[in-house]
């Protein structure tokens, strides 16, 4: 079975089951069969439980309670039980075993948390997975690793002297548990980026890069009980794989998630979550379609961005979880554009990155490659037989300087052929995206498609305006650290095929509005920034929204 981990403590603006239905009904389209709630202690959790359930019911999804033990202590095992209690009879309640009765329940780490007792207050059969280490994993029916990225042991980018695969995790765990149940974990990508603007102040990166393809490629030899995604709507560590449209307030996070869609991300997994679901432990026969997957982060490595970055101010509560500037683990990401073809039938896949181009040949099944970054647009195609099956232009340019001031490590991901618009919503999405940005370095607009207005946590149309960039020359970093040493991906991964190839570094370039008088009457004039400057005046079509000012007046 697939499970997906959803975050309940940010959707606390939804005020019915009808605000999860989206949620529930993608993901079941793709093969996902529960969420996994992710609660903390919130007054309005038991409200947002109820409603989920509701949903899950009336779509034919399933849920289950994770408990995250950030918030919740270990002492209270009673209140676990109570909760799993209050929420275990639901219809949509995952239920596993062999009489198909035990109410699966989950955790974010917990260890030290008195199964006996949950078991006692739940009163009903249960089965329990948490995230406890693997050392303490017999203790449970089941259990869950949530280390789905590389690492060097101790929640931080690996290094030259510690390198820990989600592999080693894997074997880890099944070692532990002695033949019980294992849910692997697969996730896309790790970028968290706050900075002194909260209490929470965190600033790293796992080494991601290929790892979503890789991944599902050890997934089906792995041939795990379970699979957990990290994660269905955990924009503030970016491995999202749900829409930007799912109603959630901002805790900060949209300063590196606005214009940043994953769901091309989904559209990847879904031949693999097929594939596992059958005990194959190939893809190919699981492709429905051609299709092109690629993603990248916005910027160059390169980019400067201390002297407006969030993260360079003195924060309140310093801990291991922060750095200033550029992201902790930084320098063991590739300066890459990812690319992904599942095809039903070999064919020429052409990347350009900028000036730098590339082609290659593929096979029928599903191919993988890497490709340096060029400054500018992205273009894909898919040739066959000398006609073109597919072809376009990302909407995201890759830059050499700092958008909206800050080093953004998170990821833009497409597909050919293009998928739906895909934006955050007005205004809850954006609550926390001025505070710590430099005035008028960004709008908290959306700008590569229209902001999603439906539903409890949006009120207003948004302008479509696209972020604006504040240059600053890049400098020189540190030659990156060479790979660490590792295990290779299984034999699965022989449809992985790596090119790169060197580029003369780009030239710096300055983005931003010609300033002036002057009457404005659409967005295209005000390119790239997509805000007004001092003397100018919008006179946009009549019932259309106006465009908002660069100094945010």
């Amino acid at each position: 079975m697939v499970f997906c981990h959803f975050m309940v403590g940010i959707v606390s603006g939804r005020t019915s089951a009808a605000d999860y239905d989206d949620d529930m009904t993608r993901a079941k389209s793709f093969g996902i069969d529960a969420f996994a709630l992710n609660i903390g202690t919130d007054a309005f959790t038991d409200l947002q439980l109820g409603y989920a359930y509701q949903s899950a019911a009336k779509n034919g999804m399933k849920l289950f309670i994770s408990f995250d033990f950030n918030w919740w202590k270990t002492s209270q095992a009673a209140d676990v039980g109570a909760k799993i209690k209050k929420f275990g009879g639901q219809p949509a309640q995952l239920k596993v075993g062999p009489n198909g009765d035990q109410v699966f329940v989950s955790s974010f780490i917990g260890d030290g948390l008195d199964l006996a007792t949950v078991r006692s207050a739940a009163g009903m059969p249960l089965f329990m997975a948490p995230n406890f280490k693997a050392s303490n994993a017999a203790n449970a029916d089941a259990a869950f690793n949530w280390m789905a990225w590389p690492s060097n042991g101790a929640n931080k980018a690996p290094t030259h002297a510690a390198n820990v695969t989600v592999a080693d995790g894997d074997q880890a765990y099944t070692k532990a548990l002695g033949g019980n149940p294992y849910m692997a974990p697969v996730s896309p990508w790790f970028f968290t980026h706050y900075g002194a603007e909260v209490s929470y102040s965190k600033n790293w990166v796992f080494p991601s890069d290929l790892l979503w393809y890789n991944r599902w490629a050890e997934i089906l030899q792995l041939g795990p009980q379970y699979v957990e995604i990290i994660s269905w709507n955990d924009y503030g560590e970016s491995h999202y794989i749900g829409p930007l449209s799912s109603p959630h307030y901002d805790d900060g996070n949209s300063k590196w998630v606005n214009d940043m869609p994953h769901n091309g991300w989904l559209e990847m997994a879904k031949p693999f979550i097929a594939a596992y679901k059958a005990g194959s432990k190939s893809v190919d026969r699981y492709i429905e379609k051609d299709q092109i997957i690629y993603w990248y982060r916005p910027t160059l490595k390169s980019a400067n961005c201390d002297s407006t970055d969030n993260t360079m101010k003195q924060v309140s509560n310093p801990s291991e979880n922060f750095v200033q500037g550029r992201p902790n683990g930084a320098d063991t990401l590739s300066d890459s554009v990812f690319v992904v073809a599942l095809l039903k039938e070999p064919g020429t896949v052409k990347v350009s990155s900028g000036s730098n181009s590339k082609m290659f040949e593929a096979q029928a099944g599903a191919n993988a490659w890497a490709v340096d970054m060029g400054t500018g647009k992205q273009t894909f195609s898919l040739t066959r037989g000398g006609n073109t099956v597919l072809s376009g232009t990302s909407p995201k340019d890759i830059s050499a300087d700092c958008i909206c001031g800050i080093y953004n490590f998170n990821a833009y991901v497409g597909t050919l052929p293009a998928g739906e618009s895909d934006a955050l919503r007005l205004p809850a999405a954006f609550q926390g995206f001025k505070s710590g940005l430099p005035p008028g370095a960004c709008q908290p607009t959306p700008s590569l498609g229209s902001a999603a207005i439906a539903g409890p946590e949006s009120s207003g149309v948004a302008p479509v305006s696209n972020s604006s960039i504040i240059t600053i020359t890049p400098v020189e970093t540190p030659t990156p650290h060479p790979s660490v040493a590792s295990s290779e991906p299984s034999s699965s991964t022989s449809t992985t095929q790596s090119a790169t190839t060197s580029t003369s570094a780009p030239t710096t370039t300055t983005a931003c509005a010609v300033g002036g008088s002057g009457t404005i009457t659409a967005l295209s004039q005000l390119f790239p920034t997509n805000c007004l400057q001092k003397g100018q005046v919008w006179a946009g079509p009549a019932g259309s929204d106006p465009a908002v000012r660069c100094d945010g007046a």
